[in-house]
């Protein structure tokens, strides 16, 4: 809201209701109770001995060398300062830097708040990458606690170097920072940190705006419920698509707004597709482990499909930590001469060789796991609210730094968003699945040779598989970093295709053909590095999905059968979709 500051009165009582708010607030966590003393999910020691190994590690002569350059291009910066028309734009500026896309951060002080702080941005990075620790983790613990210290000190996050919070402040008459503090106040008091209200969520509803598909839950145990979708075909593949989610989040990040939701337009394709809704467990499932959610989770899945299809062979595809799942449910079945009940298998933005974890592998240290051991054992299982707030970390300027300028210091609601809307719709994970995962997988990087990971009496061997795979990578990915997903596509025996899509972990899924968003690269030689595929990969325009069912097409039966509803098979109607697995929070 603009205040007219010409009308008597206007700005002085905009302001009295700012100040009364933020009263109010102030009393709210006046008489919240004390929150209870708890334990840390990592251990702080960790990342103190990571910046003496940083401080230990940097050779004398390469910081007497920085120095030197630093010296200089801070010589170079003033003068660029006075001389304007030789700096019409910051060379240390990323490209894509949503923070300074305001263009007036193109005037004098504001350009040379942000030009001194990129360039002092790009020479501490710079000295850090430089340090030669031996240990990865440290390495990584290293850049990310630089990383968290610059994110927080730019100029875009301080009222007085902000040009937009600079103008939105005259125009409220400071009311806009009155208001921003309440917020503070109001989400400190509501115990789950700071900004934490990214998403309008009330413009969202599960069943009627997002994961709106029409469908039904058609079979449940303890860990997940099964949806099939109702067809709007006259007939459909013979092949049934099923989607394995992450834990994290819930299933319907492939079904938010009709406009973009990848189920609705597999359905529209003429495919029946089943999709897994994980539970949001409890303390009654605390020893619910890796092994569970593949036999108990994927495998028991894959047999109810069979029985709603009469039989018929699945095209598995799943997403991130849902398509580690997938792999392992997949050499588990071939292992046990069950192969054949899948026909091809899709993996998006999966990792199975943990190896090259980039800044994530901050966190892979055995004092962290064993801190996380002791905080979730307790309880049972790890929060979602903790596995957010370490996510919106590794994207701090994103999730994190954005919010506290709308939210803190402009006083601006966020616009409605489907895909934060569901990204803060977290799930809890189980605490013996997290202690499986983080050793077995993270740690010990278990899936890289036949027998480093086992489920009952089966030796998981990848390099066994022969199922066709599709192994589709995000350009952009921060979670699973795209040449990752590329080294990981190796491990499998069966032959396998190689995507590359554009855009990030989340949004580069989520890319309907009708935006023409993105683009992506194919390039069937995936015998070098995964840089030299990319030299050679031809771009494609718009979005990845239509090539991915040429390749589902390609690799299935070619027979079409009459539309499946739901219920009609082997298998009963139990209740609407999305169920009550996606809709229960605790």
């Amino acid at each position: 809201m603009t205040v007219d500051l010409q009308t008597p009165g206007n700005a002085s009582a905009h302001m009295a209701g700012a100040l009364a708010r933020a009263g109010t607030a102030l009393m709210t966590v006046a008489s919240s109770p004390r929150a209870k003393k708890t334990t840390r999910s990592y251990d702080p020691a960790v990342m103190m001995n990571s910046l003496l190994k940083l401080t230990a590690s940097i050779d004398p002569a390469d910081l007497f060398s920085a120095q030197v350059k630093a010296t200089q291009e801070w010589a170079g910066f003033w003068v660029d300062l006075w001389t304007p028309q030789q700096a019409t734009d910051a060379k240390d500026k990323p490209r894509g830097d949503r923070r300074f896309a305001d263009p007036r951060w193109e005037q004098p002080y504001f350009r040379a708040a942000r030009d001194a702080y990129l360039l002092a941005s790009r020479q501490l990075r710079d000295l850090v990458s430089s340090a030669k620790i031996e240990d990865t983790s440290s390495q990584a613990m290293a850049g990310f606690l630089l990383d968290q210290y610059l994110n927080a000190i730019s100029p875009t996050n301080f009222v007085m170097t902000n040009p937009e919070v600079v103008q939105r402040t005259r125009e409220t008459a400071g009311a806009n920072l009155v208001n921003g503090f309440a917020h503070v106040l109001e989400d400190f008091a509501a115990g789950k940190g700071i900004v934490k209200r990214r998403a309008a969520a009330d413009v969202f509803e599960k069943g009627k705006t997002i994961a709106a598909t029409p469908g039904s839950v058609v079979f449940q145990n303890k860990l997940f419920q099964l949806i099939q979708y109702a067809p709007t075909t006259p007939d459909v593949s013979l092949e049934p698509l099923l989607y394995v989610p992450p834990l994290v989040n819930r299933y319907y990040m492939i079904d938010l707004q009709p406009k973009s939701s990848l189920v609705r337009w597999l359905v529209e394709q003429g495919r029946t597709v089943f999709v897994i809704s994980w539970v949001n467990p409890d303390d009654s499932l605390r020893d619910c482990a890796l092994e569970d959610y593949v036999l108990t989770g994927v495998v028991e899945a894959i047999g109810a499909v069979r029985r709603a299809t009469d039989g018929a062979k699945v095209d598995l595809f799943s997403f991130c930590l849902g398509g580690t799942l997938g792999a392992m449910a997949l050499a588990w079945l071939e292992a046990k001469g069950r192969a054949n009940e899948v026909n091809s298998a899709t993996l998006i933005g999966t990792m199975l060789d943990f190896s090259n974890l980039g800044e994530w592998a901050a966190f892979v240290h055995e004092a962290h796991m064993d801190a996380l051991d002791d905080h979730i054992g307790g309880k049972g299982y790890i929060d979602a609210n903790e596995l957010q707030q370490l996510f919106s970390a590794v994207r701090a300027n994103d999730l994190i730094w954005s919010s506290v300028v709308d939210h803190y210091l402009l006083d601006r609601p966020a616009p409605p968003s489907d895909l934060l809307t569901w990204f803060e719709d977290g799930a809890r994970i189980p605490a013996a699945f997290m202690k499986s995962y983080n050793r077995s997988l993270l740690h010990a990087n278990g899936l890289t040779a036949p027998g480093g990971f086992t489920i009952g009496d089966v030796a998981i061997d990848l390099a066994a598989m022969r199922t066709p795979a599709m192994v589709i990578a995000l350009k952009a990915d921060h979670v699973s970093a795209w040449n990752a997903v590329y080294d990981s596509s190796k491990l499998l025996g069966g032959p396998v295709t190689f995507i590359l899509g554009g855009s990030g972990h989340n949004a580069g899924v989520i890319n309907p053909p009708a935006a023409n968003k993105h683009g992506y690269w194919t390039n069937p030689d995936l015998a070098g590095t995964a840089d030299t595929w990319l030299e050679s990969a031809e771009k494609h325009p718009g979005s990845w999905w239509p090539e991915w069912v040429r390749w589902l097409d390609r690799n299935g039966s070619g027979k079409r059968v009459a539309a499946r509803q739901p219920g009609e098979g082997g298998l009963s109607v139990i209740e609407a979709a999305p169920g009550t697995y996606a809709t229960t929070s605790y």
